[in-house]
């Protein structure tokens, strides 16, 4: 459980420079996970209302300040995060940490011109993580628009794996279907890892049945996946055309990648200037300068007949309203990007599709980082995601030495309780696993649960 995970492991002492979206979610998650945390930004008022809200300290004052920083405690500080809205100077801060402390450093980056250099930035300035938000919400978004009947689509295995989530329909072939007859049913490699019904989240068994408007996670590969959509007649390709509204950062990634896929873009963006960057960098996209929250614009262009539409702009409320009238008008499929708005219960109630928060897509590849740095027996975080508003966590561990969860068939480990050992990867094979099947040394497990704080694959077993 969390309270025993962290009395058997160190917590971590964790500066962060920056106090806006993705600062004060870390705060708050890290802060969760047990560690001492103290925030840095020049504002006072902002590093006030952090402190009221969380038990942390807070140094008022430039990041990338010697004086500063030891005065915040660089020298004993495990974990350094740079996360202000200058690129440059995340790289500065985390440049001067790692002069004066043998800390880890991460650097948040977001113009495209650094990341095609995030493998040299990271060497020659010796940084354990670059994070670009703007690129992995690309990512994510396109990972949904390969597979458009996914709510949500997380990788794992480097790719070799996915937990996709969905909504059972009425009249589906999985309505009142237990868990254990789908193999024999459908006889497809998957495994459903977690359903929320009426409000509740849990970790099914095989008994468990299946009901309409359910919304599961399950874990296979891409092919697996398509052709376990394909027998409960779901749709399976992806879409041909995607209609985004604003030209920011984010766009232009998502815009790059779909293109490379194969599939049309229309970008509409209603800075001149801004518009004519993007038709020199993505020569192949169609760029629109008007209003994108225009409806006669909107209808023009084709919301009517596009098979996706992403409001990527910088205000939530307007990507909001988009997606609504864009599922008023069309079948497209919609995705929509918040960045601000914390009101989750209200917007879950919202018919807005798939909902990206770029935020928690940030502090996520962090805390796994940070999770991984605690003292480890054995194993290693490579991957994890917050699912179903943070009530489920997936955790993907690479067990590095022989241990007492290795070479022990699964039905005879003493597991947790709401726990599911979701997939072994050996060797780049994905295995669904059965009881009979055994964790070895060098394998990376997919693990969901209900249980928070796991920093070790040990954390499994019952104490």
């Amino acid at each position: 459980m969390f309270g025993e995970s962290q009395n058997k492991k160190e917590k971590l002492n964790i500066i962060i420079v920056g106090s806006g979206r993705v600062g004060a979610t870390l705060v708050e998650q890290l802060g969760k996970e047990g560690n001492d945390i103290t925030i840095i930004d020049k504002d006072a008022s902002k590093i006030q209302s952090i402190t009221n809200l969380y038990d942390v300290m807070g140094v008022v004052g430039n990041g990338a300040s010697y004086s500063v920083l030891m005065e915040a405690g660089i020298e004993n500080t495990d974990l350094f995060i740079a996360v202000t809205e200058s690129d440059e100077l995340n790289l500065l801060c985390c440049t001067v940490a790692k002069r004066v402390s043998d800390c880890s450093a991460i650097a948040r980056v977001r113009t495209p011109d650094y990341s095609k250099e995030v493998g040299y930035l990271r060497e020659k300035l010796g940084l354990a993580m670059i994070i670009n938000p703007a690129l992995e919400s690309a990512k994510e978004v396109a990972r949904i628009l390969y597979m458009p009947t996914a709510l949500e689509v997380n990788s794992f295995a480097h790719g070799q794996a996915e937990l996709i989530k969905f909504k059972i329909p009425k009249g589906n072939v999985l309505c009142d279907l237990a868990i254990a007859e789908i193999a024999k049913k459908l006889s497809h490699n998957v495994l459903i890892c977690a359903t929320e019904r009426d409000g509740e989240v849990y970790i099914p068994s095989g008994n468990f049945v299946l009901k309409e408007d359910d919304i599961i996670s399950f874990v296979s590969t891409r092919k697996s996946a398509k052709r376990f959509f394909d027998a409960i007649g779901f749709k399976t390709n992806h879409v041909r055309d995607t209609m985004i509204i604003g030209g920011g950062t984010t766009s232009y990634y998502l815009a790059d990648q779909l293109i490379h896929a194969g599939i049309d873009v229309k970008i509409i963006e209603r800075d001149r200037e801004r518009c004519e960057e993007l038709s020199v960098l993505l020569p192949k996209a169609i760029i629109i300068n008007g209003d994108g929250t225009d409806e006669e614009l909107l209808k023009e262009e084709g919301i009517h007949t596009v098979e996706s539409f992403v409001p990527l702009t910088g205000i939530d409320e307007e990507n909001i309203m988009l997606t609504l009238f864009a599922r008023q008008v069309s079948n497209t499929k919609v995705i929509t990007k918040i960045n601000h708005i914390t009101f989750k219960d209200v917007i879950n109630n919202l018919d807005l599709g798939s909902v990206i928060y770029p935020r928690y897509i940030t502090s996520e590849a962090i805390i796994a980082y940070a999770r991984a740095k605690k003292d480890s027996l054995g194993s290693n975080i490579e991957t994890l995601y917050h699912l179903f508003d943070s009530r489920v966590e997936a955790i993907e561990f690479l067990v590095r030495n022989d241990s007492e969860i290795t070479n022990i068939p699964l039905m005879n480990l003493s597991l947790k309780k709401n726990l599911l050992i979701s997939f072994i990867n050996r060797n780049g094979s994905i295995i669904i696993p059965s009881g009979q099947d055994c964790i070895k040394a060098g394998d990376t497990v997919m693990i969901v649960t209900t249980h928070t704080g796991f920093d070790d694959i040990l954390d499994i077993l019952e104490q």
